[in-house]
């Protein structure tokens, strides 16, 4: 069994007892959990292989929710405009059937972008080499028709559109905006000499075959075609998880390279723990001098895409940039918006509770049937929240 350190104010014991549960679930590896309320830091729990109060680790798309807060904030500024298109800010966005893109329909998975066409190295593609490709490359479908995750070309994509509004690179963005209310705990782009306290990430472990497990037939024909996508390196899942073969996602050895922490891929690659995550999400909702005002959070919440994506072929719904809350990612339920990563890790902020949750962990896992650790912590958070 592994220890769980950390604390939670009086009435939420149990969160502890649901995050111990998934931590003596891991192997090699551990994790953190967080909970602020309207300000206030209630749970910070962490435990299990390695893991001390500030370890770190690599989030995959939960970086997309840091990113959407960068993002909100320039809306909220008037630097940038959800309804202009994506060309009135970066031009060359605008070759190859682009320019009527708009700011919203990018940062809701509408681009038909979710590829990138033009082979790339991986020096390349951590160089930031995608976007200029991106901004050549004509869409996959027609753009606002219908939504695809964009899984890594959306962070090159709405990286380029912060640099040239805000005139630095997002990490910079992050580090500046947000720094003051989460501290160096959260982090896109590591430099090597700086990479103290990240915790590596674990691969899968391997289970008993979930697909046995289904037993609804509508739901089994869905899990079959995930599993064809999957096992196709030509199916549009593979590529746009793998960048055409050059970055596989989520893989353990991959994203452990210094080299890839170090790199700027805004879509993916955060090193973050789960208070610094949490306490973000709750500046976002909180009652006094909140980060993202009152209209800022509703107009960031309105759904633009809902229903099945067409390159995870499962529900997905998103906002201004930020995954929300639907059947396969429950969150605290209605209202609430984040993002989940690949692997385990979940934060989101819920602006009726006025609070911001997350969970991480550095034990990979892809499941079938959902995963139940970041969901059952949250539950344990909520209950713990209503009574």
């Amino acid at each position: 069994m592994s220890a769980v350190q950390g604390w939670t104010v009086p009435g939420f014991d149990s969160v502890r007892e649901a995050f111990a549960a998934t931590v003596n679930s891991l192997d090699r590896s551990g994790g953190s959990c967080a909970l602020v309320r309207d300000g206030e830091l209630v749970v910070d729990l962490w435990g299990g292989a390695g893991w001390e109060r500030n370890t770190t680790t690599v989030v995959y798309s939960a970086t997309k929710g840091v990113v959407a807060t960068a993002v909100n904030l320039l809306v909220q500024r008037g630097a940038l405009d959800p309804d202009r298109t994506v060309a009135r800010y970066w031009p060359e966005f605008g070759a190859a059937g682009k320019s009527g893109i708009t700011v919203r329909e990018l940062l809701a998975h509408r681009a038909g972008l979710p590829v990138v066409e033009k082979p790339l190295t991986l020096a390349e593609v951590l160089a930031g080499g995608a976007a200029a490709v991106l901004a050549e490359q004509a869409p996959l479908w027609e753009p606002g028709s219908t939504h695809g995750y964009h899984a890594l070309t959306w962070g090159w994509l709405v990286g380029e559109l912060v640099r040239r509004v805000a005139g630095t690179s997002v990490g910079a963005f992050v580090a500046r905006e947000l720094g003051a209310e989460v501290g160096p705990g959260l982090r896109i782009g590591v430099p090597v000499a700086e990479q103290v306290g990240i915790a590596p990430l674990v691969a899968d472990v391997p289970r008993p075959a979930e697909r046995d497990l289904i037993t609804d037939p509508a739901a089994l024909a869905a899990v079959d075609r995930l599993l064809a996508a999957r096992s196709d390196p030509g199916s549009p899942l593979v590529r746009a998880l793998t960048t055409n073969g050059v970055l596989p996602t989520p893989d353990a050895a991959a994203w452990n390279d210094p080299v890839v922490r170090a790199a700027e891929i805004p879509a993916a690659n955060a090193v973050t723990n789960a208070r610094a995550l949490a306490e973000m999400y709750g500046a976002c909702v909180r009652a006094t001098d909140p980060l993202l005002a009152p209209d800022t959070v509703a107009a960031a919440a309105v759904v633009v895409s809902d229903g099945e994506d067409r390159i995870t072929l499962r529900p997905t719904r998103f906002g201004l940039g930020y995954q929300l809350a639907n059947e396969a990612v429950p969150m605290f339920g209605p209202g609430c918006f984040g993002h989940p990563g690949a692997g385990g890790s979940l934060a989101f902020a819920d602006p009726v509770r006025r609070s911001g949750f997350a969970y991480v962990t550095n034990q990979l896992r892809m499941s079938l049937l959902g995963d139940p650790r970041a969901v059952g912590v949250a539950e344990a958070a909520r209950a713990a929240l209503d009574r």
